[in-house]
């Protein structure tokens, strides 16, 4: 139960997290003019141009935010968690039969002029859900019920999503594994996990014989290390050693699958992605030209940038979509490599924050969706600035706060201020 004096607004919300999500919106709503800027067009406020209606996305954004954080009651997203859940599950669903198909993915709802993306949604909810079930009492994810929960509510949208050709929406599903990690999940299941990509990288570089023999040589190092230092064996130390020979048998499978899961299962954008990252192929005028246009864009910079408005590899058309998902490579051309450095370290200071908040709350939901929010933050960051400069596969995913959209503006904002009201009503009676 809450106890003490009522604080106040002064003393309860982190203006910190508020000062940073202003400063990167406004920086992002430059951006987006200087991406479509060019002599003959009108001023940064004509709703005719993608800036004037970032401004409006902006302002129902910021009236979302005064809502989320005093006329609604924080309790109130417990209660809604489940609906919520369910109502987005259903679009995620409806949207693959009556959704309109927007640059190949065929996720949008489009009302009049009005677009949005359920994927965008799915995020808070999920995040709302997985909070609510891991509070529980007794909830435990060394056990095969907890797990398989938490499996089901990331899973089912994630594979949903999938569906409507949203990789890069799906992939932000997989940063709720260091929720799981930080609530009790075995390290060794992350270990596993990452061993799993770097087999399915290094067949498709190599070959299955090679990778069979790394798989080999692991196998009998850890052996050797495990017995060496479990003598005698005991029952749980039995288990361990089942629990490695299966692992071993499982990478085997994954080796022997991949030729199948790369050639069957990808789609062929997707191969084609892949395959120009890995350097298996080179396809500078095809996928391979966004990335190498971002590159020179960031390039072109140099250290100071050339200043606001001057890019020219944004503004005369070279980099695709500079306003959505390329929007960095405009940070990076006219601010240079200090205003990547600034943004970066404005992304840093707003996860870092939102861990820190949720670590010193004391109640398990605010910390387990403080998790979420800080986790989905990352993933979006991670992926968007890392496709930008050549180390990701090109998938089309938000910047947050900086891209243009107003779906995106709205989610991300919905996402943060609800943490931010959960943090408020903790502090406000301690």
């Amino acid at each position: 139960m809450y106890g003490g004096t009522d604080r106040g607004i002064k003393g309860t919300i982190d203006w910190t997290l508020i000062l940073i999500y202003l400063v990167l919106v406004f920086i992002g709503w430059l951006n987006v003019y200087a991406s479509i800027h060019s002599p003959d067009m009108g001023n940064a406020l004509s709703f005719g141009l993608r800036s004037g209606k970032q401004f409006v996305w902006i302002m129902t954004a910021f009236a979302l935010a005064l809502v989320i954080l005093f006329v609604i009651n924080p309790k109130l997203w417990e209660v809604l968690a489940t609906p919520g859940y369910l109502i987005v599950l259903v679009l995620l669903v409806a949207v693959i039969f009556v959704g309109s198909t927007h640059k190949g993915s065929h996720s949008w709802f489009s009302i009049g002029p009005v677009s949005f993306q359920p994927a965008e949604i799915s995020k808070i909810t999920t995040s709302l859900l997985l909070a609510v079930m891991m509070s529980r009492q007794n909830f435990s994810l060394r056990t095969w019920r907890g797990l398989r929960t938490v499996a089901l509510i990331i899973g089912i949208p994630m594979l949903v999503i999938l569906a409507e050709n949203e990789t890069g929406s799906a992939l932000v599903y997989t940063g709720m594994l260091f929720v799981l990690y930080r609530e009790g999940l075995p390290g060794l299941v992350l270990v596993l996990l990452g061993l799993c990509i770097v087999f399915f990288i290094l067949t498709l570089k190599t070959s299955i014989l090679v990778s069979l023999i790394v798989l080999a040589v692991i196998g009998i190092l850890a052996l050797w290390f495990f017995l060496r230092n479990t003598r005698p064996l005991s029952r749980e130390r039995r288990s361990s050693l089942w629990l490695l020979a299966l692992s071993v048998l499982g990478f085997a499978g994954l080796v022997f699958s991949t030729d199948f899961v790369f050639n069957h299962v990808l789609q062929d954008h997707q191969r084609l992605r892949i395959e120009v990252l890995l350097g298996l192929k080179d396809d500078p005028m095809g996928v391979g030209y966004n990335v190498r246009q971002s590159m020179i864009a960031i390039g072109s910079g140099g250290l100071f940038g050339k200043g606001f408005l001057n890019g020219t590899q944004n503004t005369g058309g070279f980099v695709p979509e500079q306003s959505t998902d390329f929007i960095f490579c405009t940070v990076g051309e006219e601010w240079g490599f200090v205003g990547c450095l600034v943004v970066l370290v404005l992304y840093g200071l707003l996860i870092t924050r939102i861990i820190r908040d949720a670590e010193r709350a004391r109640e398990s939901f605010t910390r387990i969706y403080g998790y979420c929010v800080a986790a989905c933050f990352f993933m979006h960051l991670f992926i968007n600035v890392g496709m930008t400069i050549g180390i990701m596969p090109v998938i089309g995913i938000p910047l947050p706060f900086l891209s243009y959209g107003g779906s995106s503006l709205w989610a991300f904002t919905v996402l943060l201020f609800i943490f931010i009201a959960l943090n408020k009503q903790e502090k406000k009676y301690f």
